[in-house]
């Protein structure tokens, strides 16, 4: 078929792409298009697998993401097959790349649909550890570790560990110049965070990730997995959760605390996962063997179903879970009797699972995060979940998107205003239309990728006000802990 007219988010079944014919398009993302194909040499008897074709000519993430998968070999990750370039007319040249297809469903839609129990948790883990390690042991990083781009195969229930086109290896070249390399910012870790908006100027360097972020970004998964919600979020401008991050509060939200049928070995190594000190966590080995040695050790408690059917909002479902928070107790200054009683009766509740999952109560930071748990990420595709889609997903709806384009003629809603003199309170913030606005310190040509709008040059989010705190509840402070 002559295709030299066509554009590659749209040919059309039986087009050739080197020794493979294309039989539909199975979903697209920002940087690259998935289609099902089959050899066409023996287009009666071959398996189907997944052909991956840049949407930009000369998109280096694809000979990047081909070299990581031809060094790892793991049965959780799919097998690179073949590679090559679609060259449509003279001087242009697209790449693609095939790998084995897994006929499967996303993470936190099986979870969903099965209510697995702590013991099938923990052996699914396991195999994602396994996975980990064998990407570590190859010298690479997967860099968007999350439910999205974990497949369970409807066969057998195995996961698979997906989309390496936001991965990195020994030796690869640097794409991008994003202070964060490329992921999706609810599974960053503490130390990610701290290295770019810790107390002190922008670095001057991008956050290189190890091995102990991929594993933070699993723990993240699991603890999604487990309760249905994220974790506190790390990032140091949000005080209303970063204190949480605290060695001495760790306890108080673990994946038991929020989900009582979890075993408290899993919850252990969610933990574990989750530590703010990287080296607590180990390697991925060391936690894949953790995990084994679970499954092994658990009783009967393991095999109960960590979901009923009959929670409000069951692991997976949109919109995107909402993150645990914990009401903050009183500081103890005035009155130190009463104080350490309110403290006590605090820490009561929150052993007792009286977590606050407010929306209204969130940061609109936070929310922005989870937002963007369903972007691109930067990744080839939308996430080589889209192998079991029928259509390309749909980015879900944001305010943030308003402002992508222009800053809007009047401040939002709870976004911070300023004084009567134009300064708004912060130094950080700027006043512009009525309302106070944070810089980001990346490229304005990256603005939109923080969902931020470029003015004048610089890169913009709105700073918003921090919620009332309930009149039901503890009283909570906006101030430095």
């Amino acid at each position: 078929m002559e295709s030299d007219y066509l554009s590659p988010g749209s040919l059309p079944p039986g087009t050739r792409l080197g020794p493979w014919l294309l039989l539909g398009q199975r979903g697209r993302g920002s940087y690259g298009v998935v289609y099902r194909a089959v050899l066409e040499a023996q287009q009666e008897s071959a398996h189907i697998v997944a052909l991956k074709l840049a949407l930009h000519p000369g998109d280096g993430r694809f000979a990047r993401e081909a070299e990581l998968l031809s060094r790892v070999h793991h049965p959780a990750v799919p097998r690179l097959l073949d590679s090559g370039h679609w060259q449509p007319c003279e001087g242009v040249s697209y790449a693609w790349l095939v790998m084995e297809w897994v006929e499967g469903t996303p993470l936190y839609a099986w979870a969903q649909s099965q209510r697995p129990s702590s013991r099938q948790v923990l052996q699914l883990l396991a195999r994602l550890a396994r996975a980990l390690d064998a990407t570590h042991s190859a010298a690479g990083l997967h860099r968007d570790v999350k439910g999205d781009n974990v497949l369970v195969r409807r066969a057998d229930a195995q996961p698979f560990l997906m989309d390496f086109g936001s991965g990195h290896h020994l030796g690869a070249a640097t794409l991008t110049s994003h202070l964060f390399p490329p992921g999706t910012p609810s599974y960053r870790s503490p130390e990610a965070w701290r290295f770019v908006f810790g107390p002190r100027k922008p670095p001057p360097v991008p956050y290189a990730p190890g091995p102990a972020d991929d594993l933070f970004a699993l723990g993240v998964t699991a603890y999604r997995l487990v309760t249905g919600k994220y974790p506190p979020s790390a990032h140091p401008w949000e005080k209303a959760e970063a204190w949480l991050w605290r060695s001495e509060e760790l306890a108080h939200w673990t994946a038991r605390v929020c989900n009582p049928r979890c075993i408290p070995e899993l919850s252990a190594l969610v933990s574990r996962m989750l530590s703010p000190r990287p080296e607590a966590r180990g390697s991925a080995r060391e936690v894949a063997e953790a995990l084994e040695q679970a499954v092994r050790n658990a009783g009967r408690e393991a095999d109960v179903p960590l979901f009923t059917g009959e929670e409000p909002r069951p692991a997976g479902l949109l919109p995107v879970p909402q993150r645990v928070t914990v009401r903050r107790p009183p500081p103890m200054r005035r009155w130190p009797r009463l104080a350490a009683a309110g403290l006590a009766g605090a820490l009561a509740l929150s052993a007792g699972g009286l977590l606050s999952v407010s929306r209204s109560e969130e940061p609109a930071t936070s929310r922005l995060a989870q937002q963007e748990e369903t972007k691109d990420a930067g990744t080839v595709a939308v996430g080589d979940s889209v192998l079991t889609a029928p259509v390309a997903p749909e980015r879900v709806p944001s305010m943030w998107s308003s402002i992508a384009v222009d800053l809007p003629p009047k401040p939002f809603p709870g976004q911070r205003r300023p004084d009567g003199y134009g300064r708004c309170p912060s130094k950080v913030q700027v006043a512009i239309n009525g309302g106070c606005w944070t810089k980001v310190p990346v490229d304005v040509k990256y603005c939109d990728d923080w969902d931020g709008v470029a003015y004048r040059g610089t890169c913009y989010q709105p700073a918003m006000t921090r919620p009332r705190p309930a009149t039901s509840g503890p009283a909570t402070r906006d101030d430095n802990p």
